[in-house]
């Protein structure tokens, strides 16, 4: 069976490690400078009381708010971090046989603690299984120079080290909109901060946030085509309940783009992509009971497909539209 004409994450994983390789995220109990500390809000308008937490994680896990720890110094009990990725692993050889792990710490901002406790709780976690590799995901504002230090030097341990990066619009006004807290130039200096120290950077967008087509999504594109990150994450406008975008959404707000409009999306952003950046995501796939909009939207399955399809049809490829078009 061919390759579909983008790089995927599946295949980038195997190439670099020889193996199949899984990836077990954890909610390791951090928060968002969105929700605490000065600016103590809603969040983003987009995220709901569970922020980007992996859907399997059980909500009965116990989370201590950032600023406090458990008795053994990590923000999350030591004992739920270790049976999170006990499952996991559980988990995968269970449903698809043995094969290499990497750590990843995805719930909210996981970088937003002292480097102090990072540590630990960075250590904690890779002390629990022997992993090929470490992600953190976090947002702009979270990163300094010492983090960022911090994060190189589990590079030097010889795991591989990706930084997951939220963005998900390089225009401000639509930052502003959705109330992320930062600016596409905060982004730019932690993106440069973590690629002088030859760490890997994934970053994350949405795709029809309040206000933004076409025509913005590929001013965005030429952003990150300048920068060339190493990987992307595309999800498509999820519309949670009870979040201040949900509000919006009932009293007609905004419209929810459908499948069709969401891979016309995904292929232009694809096309303007360097060829080697990894695409590791192109779906959001929040919960049924937590979703109020789009109602329906194809599995990820048949998105998958159905891209796949499309490019071919159309003669389409990662990299088709990239260099002199980004000037």
């Amino acid at each position: 069976m061919s390759e579909p004409p983008y790089l995927t994450y599946s295949r980038y994983l195997k190439e670099r490690h020889g193996c199949t390789v899984y990836r077990v995220a954890v909610d390791a109990g951090f928060s968002c400078p969105n929700r605490t500390g000065g600016r103590a809000g809603a969040g983003c308008s987009y995220c709901d009381a569970d922020g980007s937490r992996a859907p399997y994680l059980s909500r009965n896990e116990p989370r201590f708010p950032v600023g406090c720890t458990g008795t053994d110094g990590l923000p999350v009990d030591a004992g739920s971090l270790e049976r999170q990725v006990s499952e996991a692993i559980s988990f995968y050889r269970r449903t698809h046989g043995d094969g290499e792990y990497i750590l990843y710490f995805q719930a909210y901002s996981n970088t937003n603690a002292p480097v102090e406790a990072l540590r630990r709780v960075y250590d904690a976690g890779l002390a629990m299984a022997s992993f090929r590799g470490l992600n953190v995901a976090t947002r702009p504002d979270c990163l300094d120079e010492e983090k960022a230090d911090l994060l190189a030097s589990y590079r030097e341990r010889g795991l591989e080290v990706w930084v997951e990066l939220g963005l998900q619009s390089a225009d401000d006004a639509t930052l502003r909109r959705i109330g992320r807290g930062h600016t596409a130039a905060d982004f730019e200096r932690a993106f440069d901060m973590l690629r002088r120290r030859e760490l890997k950077i994934a970053v994350h967008l949405i795709f029809g946030l309040p206000g933004e087509g076409l025509d913005e999504i590929l001013r965005t594109m030429r952003v990150l085509a300048r920068l060339r990150p190493d990987g992307v994450k595309i999800h498509n406008l999820h519309v949670p309940t009870g979040t201040v975008i949900a509000s919006e959404y009932q009293k007609g707000e905004l419209a929810v783009p459908s499948p069709q409009r969401h891979l016309e999306y995904v292929i232009a952003a694809i096309e303007h992509l360097p060829p080697e950046t990894v695409i590791m995501r192109l779906t959001c796939d929040t919960p049924a009971e937590r979703l109020a909009a789009p109602r329906e939207f194809w599995s990820k399955e048949r998105f998958l497909s159905s891209l796949e399809k499309e490019m071919r049809a159309r003669g389409s490829r990662q990299g088709r539209l990239f260099g002199p078009s980004i000037r």
